[in-house]
């Protein structure tokens, strides 16, 4: 475990837009933070990167499909969201008071199948998530070791609720240059005593501190970490739970 932590916000980052070249953009602002994005860790909202790589669909304004219709009516919202929020939900998991929980086609379970309106480009379009994250974090990590930014790990995070626990909490949902799970299986504790299920999922704990530093109004989209070195491979699929080993599916 790592003796300290330095966590930098970048600000400066201008409105991202489909098409840029968005490793350019963050380089450029930790640039004129003074910063060196070697030997560390990346933090990258989910928003920015989905916005660049196109994933902003408009809302439909030639009427909803009948069951977006009937849902909306039922929750009370913008039934050309529900439409968007359908098409990218691989499996319902709950429906119940207005919130609709669903798995992505990722593998992902959270509301909305991860459509999110709030920091939108415009009124009437909704940001989806990118098709495949890890890759997603690759290409901006390969991108940084191309301009001589290297060796650094990326993560791409976002904002997830909890079952059991109010509040909402960044998460990884992709990740390149870091093993996202620090397995402690087989080491001993303190005591001596052999851990068999101590497991961590490295690159969560990573992405909920850098959203201590980013926010909804916050303008901070990518968060530098320092004093954990990049090292190892590995997808963020490692970190959903297989069905068979599931108790609550």
């Amino acid at each position: 475990a790592p003796a300290e932590l330095r966590l930098v916000a970048l600000r400066g980052v201008p409105a991202v837009r489909p098409g840029d070249d968005l490793a350019a953009l963050l380089r450029a602002a930790a640039t004129a933070q003074g910063l060196r994005l070697r030997s560390g860790v990346l933090v990258v909202a989910q928003k920015i990167v989905s916005k660049a790589e196109g994933r902003v669909v408009r809302l439909a304004h030639g009427g909803p499909p009948a069951e977006a219709r009937r849902i909306a009516e039922g929750d009370g919202k913008d039934p050309r969201h529900v439409e968007v929020v359908l098409r990218e939900t691989a499996r319902v998991v709950r429906h119940a008071r207005g919130v609709w929980i669903a798995e992505t086609r990722h593998g992902f379970v959270c509301a909305n199948a991860g459509v999110d309106l709030s920091n939108a480009p415009g009124a009437d379009t909704a940001v989806l998530l990118p098709l495949d994250p890890d890759a997603s974090a690759r290409r901006l990590r390969d991108a940084f070791a191309a301009a001589g930014e290297a060796p650094l790990a990326v993560i791409i995070s976002d904002t997830f609720g909890r079952p059991w626990r109010e509040g909402l909490v960044d998460v990884a949902i992709g990740s390149a240059g870091l093993a996202p799970i620090a397995d402690w299986r087989g080491r001993q504790d303190l005591a001596g005593r052999p851990l068999e299920v101590t497991a961590m999922a490295l690159v969560d704990q990573l992405a909920a501190a850098a959203g201590l530093l980013m926010g909804k109004d916050a303008g901070v989209p990518a968060v530098w970490i320092e004093g954990v070195p990049p090292g190892g491979e590995g997808s963020v699929r490692q970190l959903l739970r297989d069905p068979a080993g599931d108790l609550f599916r």
